[in-house]
């Protein structure tokens, strides 16, 4: 009989987040998809358990991210969450504690979205926290820690976004120009993304492991 498994998922109702809860429904492997949200989903399915969770006291719910594999693609803007202390409390504080208490519980693997530029030393803070919270986490003993670094996603959000959307639509009409070391600038799907991921969980590679975008690419293509 397979070996099925069990996935946590945080970020479910985001842009990569969504993408990456259909993969984990579709995928043979887990038998238990787990997702931690705020509010709750209308969907349903037979692997699906909702858990309704404040992340500000996320250890009522401690239990639920005690699964094989962890996915984390919780995020936000600095524009959206208003402050840059906003910001960094989703992008860095709600993914770290997450990790902290997802290996205390016996996670096995814990995967992680940051973006393209992610650097602790970074002079821009949006790459700065992002680069905070991989070097966080990368310290936490999972048998393995999965970073993808996606350049400029694409996708439909549910909240529109002109400046992203005209952004998206420059990057993606000069695509043919990102080539060669220059390729992970590209602009790249979310689903895309959402496919990299679980394609990269059930490899089940050990230590940490840093996808950049162009490598998220190519990994979506085998998911």
């Amino acid at each position: 009989m397979p070996e099925t498994r069990t996935a946590a998922l945080l970020g479910a109702t985001g842009l990569v987040g969504s993408c990456c809860l259909q993969h984990l429904l579709q995928d043979s492997s887990y038998n238990e998809v787990r997702v931690l949200v705020r509010r709750p989903l209308s969907l349903r399915h037979p692997k699906l358990r909702i858990i309704e969770v404040d992340y500000e006291q996320p250890f009522s719910q401690a239990a639920a991210l005690g699964a094989d594999d962890v996915f984390c693609c919780l995020g936000t803007t600095i524009k959206k969450a208003g402050t840059r202390e906003a910001f960094r409390k989703v992008d860095f504080d709600f993914p770290v504690n997450a990790a902290a208490i997802a290996a205390e519980q016996g996670a096995k693997q814990f995967l992680l979205i940051t973006a393209l530029g992610a650097n602790p030393e970074s002079r821009v803070f949006y790459n700065r926290v992002k680069g905070d919270a991989e070097q966080a986490v990368r310290r936490l003993p999972f048998a393995a820690v999965h970073i993808f670094r996606p350049s400029m996603l694409l996708g439909d959000r549910k909240e529109f976004r002109p400046a992203e959307k005209a952004g998206a639509a420059f990057m993606t009409s000069l695509s043919f120009l990102f080539v060669g070391k220059w390729r992970k600038y590209r602009a790249i799907e979310a689903d895309v993304v959402a496919r990299a991921m679980v394609y990269a969980a059930g490899q089940r590679r050990s230590g940490l492991q840093v996808y950049e975008s162009d490598a998220i690419q190519e990994m979506g293509a085998h998911g």
